[in-house]
């Protein structure tokens, strides 16, 4: 669907950040490159224009699996961007959407305007179309002090992990170090992992396997309990 299929002035849109994590444990995001003007052959965030009787969240799920193959995404609603000449074809203004899901379970197929899709790293990403560059920051911050005070990040991890694999999984996505005896110290006396078996078949010491307790930390929140895990960023 185009601008030049109606006589409105302005036209709404909406585009997707899909961050990805992988068995590394670093934090990608899911970039397109456009295969129709304007932009065309240059990368940039999943998205297009909401069709006639069409909700917000149903367009944005369509046009993440038209232009990339991803499906079955939770996502949520990020910010609305509407500089007055942040797209070239007019007035346009978008509803921009985040997620986080483990990328090798989504594997990508580029259709619809694109003419691929892929997974970059988010500190080693293409020039990007329109003001998606600006879009992405946001959801990054976004990301950051949301990972902080939810436990979103035990979903992408197996059902059986160890604690450096949890910190590692919380560097990548917060861009920074952390105290690793602060960060076990911390994690555990939240009382929402439990521990597990040590590792088996491995070349180093064997580390206990943890897993984290999604019952435990819903009574714990309806008590009151606010999960932290790290401080914000100091500018």
């Amino acid at each position: 669907m185009s601008l030049s299929d109606n006589n409105i002035s302005w036209q709404l849109a909406v585009d997707c950040v899909i961050f990805g994590l992988d068995q590394s444990t670093d934090i990608r995001v899911l970039l397109i490159k456009r295969a129709i003007p304007p932009y065309q052959g240059q990368w940039a965030l999943p998205g297009g224009f909401v069709l006639p009787n069409e909700n917000l969240d149903a367009a944005a799920k369509r046009e993440l699996e038209e232009e990339t193959g991803v499906k079955e995404v939770f996502i949520e609603q990020l910010y609305t961007f509407g500089e007055p000449n942040r797209d070239p074809r007019g007035r346009v203004i978008s509803v921009a959407y985040y997620a986080l899901v483990n990328l090798e379970q989504h594997p990508t197929q580029a259709a619809s305007d694109a003419n691929d899709a892929q997974w970059f790293g988010i500190h080693d990403l293409p020039q990007l179309a329109f003001d998606h560059a600006t879009i992405l920051d946001v959801a990054i911050k976004r990301l950051d002090a949301k990972v902080r005070y939810q436990p979103i990040g035990f979903e992408l991890l197996p059902p059986k992990f160890t604690l450096s694999e949890l910190q590692q999984l919380y560097e990548s996505i917060l861009g920074r170090k952390l105290n690793r005896r602060n960060f076990r110290s911390k994690i555990l006396k939240m009382g929402i992992l439990e521990q597990l078996e040590r590792q088996t078949n491995v070349a180093h010491r064997p580390a206990f396997l943890y897993q984290f307790n999604a019952q435990k930390y819903e009574e714990l929140t309806k008590q009151g309990f606010e999960f932290a895990i790290s401080p914000p960023k100091e500018k």
